[in-house]
């Protein structure tokens, strides 16, 4: 059997050095921004990455393209790979834009779009990017005092323009547990209404202040589905910034395999076997996530440890018919 490859976004750590300890460094960012061996990640407002307009990967901006295009504005430090800088930029307005896409020959895909196009490498560089953009975009005054804010430790930081109060915001990610909780021979997933019909998926949700994650866990089952969790152990992580969430990833044992759903948030819940699962991808009655998703990747590992059997394989076959 084939090991489970990574989660989409995940793995960043193995290619980029975000060098946190040198954000403050005004000096050393300038000689970075100059290099030219600078490479810049483009970003429209939208949080869309600029890619080839020809193959599925980034178009990155070298230091010599954004002086011709003017492109003036700042870039906030992603961090060094393969011994390069890399950089965000963030396009706004039409004419920059588009010059953008006509000189560069580039075009526009979304995180969603992409994420499933990109080399695992330039996907993760492309949510972190996204992921850092959007809060920057979204945080735009003092939750304290309401002054308006500035960016500082390369795009990292927001500070209070306020001099009474200048106080630091940091990023904020959301963190969701989503998990897959099996009973005996079944696995219990769910389908949340206007889904496209046959899709269904492990159940998730945001974790609460004072909650450990294996609590968020048990909870979220819990309200969703009515049915009890034991024991639960963590699977994974992915960073989703769409907008700003980590999902954590977990798997689960249900005391009691009684559904009631309880919150509204399900249309329906069941419990499928392996069998099931591939005879319903086999005709169409059965969708499972996307495989951008950890949700996928939960259902993978739970198919191959109880049955031997391989998702990838069995969406495949099914695309081919």
């Amino acid at each position: 059997m084939s090991a489970t490859p990574p989660n989409t976004f995940a793995g960043l750590s193995l290619i980029l050095d975000r060098m946190a300890e040198r954000r403050d460094d005004a000096e050393w960012l300038d000689v970075q921004a100059a290099s030219p061996t600078a490479r810049y990640l483009l970003l429209d407002t939208e949080g869309r990455a600029f890619l080839h307009v020809d193959r599925d990967a980034l178009r990155w901006l070298d230091a010599d393209e954004r002086r011709r295009l003017s492109v003036d504005v700042r870039a906030w430090l992603l961090g060094i790979a393969d011994g390069r800088p890399h950089f965000l930029l963030v396009l706004e307005g039409d004419t920059l834009i588009g010059a953008a896409e006509s000189e560069l020959r580039a075009r526009r895909a979304s995180l969603r779009e992409a994420g499933l196009l990109l080399p695992a490498d330039e996907a993760s560089l492309f949510a972190y990017a996204k992921g850092l953009a959007h809060w920057q975009r979204e945080t735009r005054h003092c939750a304290y005092c309401g002054s308006p804010l500035v960016a500082v430790s390369a795009g990292h930081r927001l500070q209070c323009t306020n001099t009474d109060c200048g106080r630091m915001h940091f990023p904020r990610t959301d963190a969701a547990v989503i998990v897959i909780v099996e009973h005996e021979s079944a696995c219990l997933l769910g389908r949340q209404n206007g889904w496209p019909p046959g899709r269904y998926s492990t159940l998730a949700g945001f974790v609460e202040p004072g909650e450990a994650l294996e609590d968020a866990v048990r909870r979220e089952v819990l309200e969703e589905s009515g049915v009890r969790v034991g024991a639960v152990r963590y699977h994974s992580s992915q960073p989703w910034p769409m907008p700003a969430s980590l999902m954590v990833g977990f798997t689960a044992v249900a005391l009691e395999p009684t559904i009631h759903l309880r919150d509204g948030e399900l249309e329906e819940a069941r419990w499928f076997t392996p069998q099931q699962i591939a005879d319903g991808i086999a005709d169409g009655s059965f969708v499972p996530s996307s495989p951008l998703s950890v949700s996928y990747r939960l259902l993978q590992h739970w198919l191959r440890e109880r049955a031997g059997m391989e998702l990838d394989a069995l969406t495949a076959a099914r695309t081919t018919m």
